[in-house]
């Protein structure tokens, strides 16, 4: 075991916290337009996020930002200065947390040359609150991930990671004593077990890894137990995955999701040993449950979530239940939840939100039954400046209801106003919500109606409204685009003279797509990190696919077959192209590679097109990580649409 210390980190302290702001105030009136928000402060990353409470409940573990540089960051919940420490550049601050009341593991890490080829390399650190030091946890010779934690003792003694000993062996899991980081391996190395899993009470449980083109799951109820295999599934077989990652404490049974019964993603019991499927838990007749968690104890179902037109929580126990109703009605404008808490439950951190407001921290003490702000994301944004978003439904041209996200520009009467359609990325499995984005505000900010459809293939509605993408791209989805601003003309809202498509990845495909294939429509479109080719990106994507795995992906792209690709693919079509287009891609884009916009750019000059314009940015992957490009990207929207589709 080497612990070293960690070079280039430097101990700061911060300035104070942020100041708090109040949450929805100043909605305006109608005459009244907000003024005008800079794509600076838009593109502006949280002052104060990722917040979570020391298990004594007394001081408050944050990420922070100050000149530009991110810090792990802390201070007493009465307030006062704050501690941390900076990171050092070119690293990524992956994740932090409180390991007892006194120190704090934070996981770092960078991408690095490994034999020759490009991967990433994580670290985990320890920093102590009383001395100040951080330093480096690992062993020499240790493989690329070094923060992969299974437990945490709840008063800080120990730790169990899972790391290699070597890079050339499967992962072992080591006690790590705190604070002298003294390893004592529990759990030797067996093929092709790649993840370790632990429950609560600190044994590990599980072991999971692929073999032969299957995924292999190891098992056992209690310490004292050997590793035994329970399945070996192979990767097209979706029902008989399971998480395992959430074995309850001292048992065989646990909980699964699966839609095999109701067409939704529902919560059952379920046996690890056996991998039976039990009684219904809890589900929805209209929404896919996202996901369940258990009490601190690990035995004990504590509540599950899921997405209607907002994030829900649905608690199992009545405390839980009455104390959610209290912070609805404390905070009425926001959606809130819990988002850490003291061991003893009597302080609790409540992160508040809404698509008019990027997020207020609030502490509450059930002893003295007041709950204070503590911090906004960020102060710099007043949320009277912001636009509010509702939840709509329309009807697509074959009768199926399309769930969608409205924003008004404020101050502006809601007629004739120029629209900008906004579809997500995906597309399968992926939906909007209503929730804070920069991007809309930005474009709200400026005037327009902003639409967000959630057009058939999205995610959260069942397994019926997603299979009902399969072999549409180009097609029902692109017309449940159409539909949409179809649905807002005819109430008035929209001026069908003054429409633009903008969106990212399957957005930004979607926009490109709307221009070429309804010019009538749309007087311009633009593009970030957007599909043009489908026929290369499924070639693309067979890379990271097993040989089934990745027909499976194909069939759902082209209904098995039915849809030639290059038929609704930017790319091979952009000699259509009669419209004004902004493209922008990530040098470093791994999801969607950026030869997708480089061999549009290079088909529209070939097909004579000059009515376009196109940026690549340096360092940048699906999306930003500078703020500086984030806010380039926001300034080039700002003009082109203000040039092409001015809102007036």
């Amino acid at each position: 075991m080497i612990r070293q210390t960690l070079s280039g980190v430097l101990a700061l302290m911060l300035a104070g916290a942020a100041l708090p702001v109040a949450a929805n105030e100043g909605a305006g009136t109608a005459s009244a337009r907000p003024a005008r928000i800079s794509t600076e402060a838009l593109a502006r990353l949280p002052e104060f996020s990722d917040a979570k409470l020391s298990p004594d409940g007394l001081r408050i573990l944050f990420r922070s930002r100050s000149g530009g540089i991110e810090h792990v960051a802390y201070r007493d919940v009465a307030g006062g200065k704050t501690s941390g420490f900076a990171l050092p550049e070119q690293v990524d601050l992956n994740w932090s947390r409180w390991a007892g009341n006194g120190r704090i593991l934070v996981s770092v890490g960078r991408s690095t040359l490994f034999m020759g080829v490009e991967a990433y390399k994580s670290i985990l650190l320890l920093h102590d609150i009383t001395t100040g030091a951080t330093t480096i946890v690992s062993r020499e010779g240790q493989g690329l991930e070094g923060d992969d934690i299974l437990f945490v003792d709840p008063d800080g003694a120990y730790l169990l990671l899972s790391i290699q000993r070597t890079i050339y062996d499967y992962p072992s899991v080591f006690r790590v004593s705190l604070p002298d980081g003294k390893m004592s391996e529990i759990v030797r190395p067996r093929q092709p077990v790649w993840e370790w899993y632990a429950d609560d009470a600190g044994i590990v449980r599980a072991g999971v890894g692929w073999e032969g083109r299957k995924l292999r799951y190891y098992y056992r109820k209690a310490e004292e137990e050997d590793f035994k295999l329970i399945g070996a599934v192979r990767p097209d077989d979706k029902e008989a995955f399971f998480d395992i990652a959430k074995v309850v404490t001292g048992s065989d049974d646990g909980y699964v999701l699966s839609d095999e019964k109701t067409g939704r993603q529902a919560l059952y019991k379920f046996n690890y040993r056996t991998r039976e499927i039990g009684e219904l838990v809890y589900g929805s007749d209209q929404y896919d449950i996202d996901d369940y968690w258990l009490t601190a104890d690990g035995k004990t179902l504590e509540g599950v979530s899921f997405t209607d037109d907002r994030d829900r929580v649905e608690w199992f126990d009545a405390d839980s239940k009455k104390l959610q109703a209290q912070i609805d009605r404390a905070v009425p404008d926001l959606q809130a939840w819990v988002t850490s808490r003291s061991r003893d439950g009597n302080r609790l951190l409540i992160l508040g939100t809404a698509p008019d407001d990027p997020g207020v921290y609030y502490l509450l003490d059930r002893k003295t039954r007041e709950m204070a702000i503590v911090a906004a994301l960020l102060q710099s944004l007043p949320p009277e400046t912001l636009a509010v978003t509702k939840a709509v439904r329309y009807k697509a041209r074959d009768g199926k209801e399309i769930p969608a996200y409205l924003t008004l520009p404020k101050g502006r009467e809601a007629k004739d106003l120029p629209l900008i359609l906004y579809p997500h990325g995906g597309p399968y499995g992926v939906r909007d919500k209503l929730e804070y984005d920069p991007q809309v505000q930005l474009l709200a900010n400026r005037g327009y109606a902003v639409l967000q459809p959630n057009y058939r293939g999205s995610g959260g509605y069942g397994t019926e409204y997603g299979d009902a993408g399969i072999g549409q791209i180009g097609r029902a989805m692109q017309d449940d685009l159409d539909d949409g601003m179809d649905w807002l003309v005819e109430q008035g809202v929209a001026d069908k003279g003054r429409v633009c498509v903008v969106g990212a990845s399957y957005g930004g495909y979607a926009a490109l797509w709307a221009a070429i294939r309804n010019p009538e429509r749309y007087r311009c479109a633009a593009s970030f990190a957007g599909v043009a080719d489908w026929a290369a990106m499924l070639k693309y994507d067979r890379r990271f696919f097993t040989k089934k795995a990745g027909a499976s992906w194909a069939a759902r792209l082209t209904g098995e077959g039915e849809l030639d690709l290059t038929t609704v693919s930017p790319t091979p079509q952009a000699a259509r192209l009669t419209r004004p287009v902004l493209i922008a891609h990530g040098e470093d884009d791994s999801n969607v590679p950026i030869s997708q916009s480089k061999k549009l750019v290079a088909a529209l000059k070939k097909a004579g097109k000059s009515d376009f314009e196109y940026v690549a940015y340096k360092g940048e992957g699906h999306g930003f990580s500078d703020p500086a490009n984030q806010k380039d990207w926001f300034d080039r929207l700002d003009a082109f649409l203000a040039k092409h589709n001015p809102a007036g």
